[in-house]
């Protein structure tokens, strides 16, 4: 049975993975705002069934499975591992526009956190976090960096993946709801509708490896590629 989450730790998380926490996030729409515009996600059924595919196959998946990793290797306080999980989290990007959704978001949440919630316990993840921190400006993969984040601050490994597969749906479900437009009680019913696609995900997640790292949601990818050159747009991908 999994360890109840303290009070702090629920906290920390809370604040995190908040909407307002200072990273950007509502400036990116995964591609789908291409996918919108080109008539592919018009209704509440249909932007479930293309998120369901995301967190499945896609991203989600994928992102996932850099969180546990570099969750589980800040706890060893294995820097080198963390330098080659931030590289592999870059070179997974299938365009421009992703590699800066997540590049953009994850170098701003590791600045946000070093100026308001840096670790004060020292421990392996805490102290490693300090040091790259202090002399590493350069960019790193939103998952990494929240994986290590999560790690130092004693916040548990199912907890940090199903709070970040949650974040992740839901910046995306508020895509829609502006884009489509879609009412933002049919927003919420898509979010409750993923809650047990998000748990399977999450699952997994903590069972794969990086040999299990890949993604199959082609269309997604193209849509992002496409999107660079939208005449018109609210989103940054």
């Amino acid at each position: 049975m999994t360890e109840p989450v303290s009070l702090s730790a629920l906290y920390r998380l809370l604040a995190f993975l908040s909407p307002a926490f200072p990273i950007g996030a509502f400036t990116y729409s995964h591609g789908l705002e291409q996918v919108i515009d080109e008539g592919g996600v018009t209704s509440a059924d249909e932007l479930n069934e293309w998120l369901e595919d995301i967190m499945r196959y896609g991203a989600g998946r994928s992102d996932a499975i850099l969180l546990k990793e570099s969750f589980r290797a800040a706890l060893r306080g294995d820097a080198d591992e963390i330098q080659e999980l931030r590289q592999l989290g870059l070179s997974l990007q299938p365009s421009k526009e992703r590699l800066l959704e997540s590049s953009a978001q994850g170098t701003a949440f590791c600045n946000a956190v070093s100026k308001s919630w840096m670790p004060v316990k020292e421990t392996p993840a805490g102290n490693m976090f300090r040091a790259l921190v202090a002399v590493d400006r350069e960019a790193w993969p939103y998952p990494v960096a929240l994986g290590v984040v999560c790690a130092a601050h004693d916040i548990h490994e199912d907890a940090a993946l199903t709070a970040f597969l949650h974040a992740f749906a839901a910046n995306i479900i508020s895509v829609a709801v502006r884009a489509v437009p879609l009412g933002q009680s049919n927003g919420q019913k898509v979010l409750a509708q993923l809650e047990p696609v998000i748990f399977e995900v999450a699952a997994e997640a903590r069972e794969a490896g990086l040999d299990d790292l890949g993604t199959s949601t082609f269309l997604a990818d193209i849509a992002s590629m496409a999107h660079e050159t939208q005449y018109s747009r609210l989103f940054r991908s």
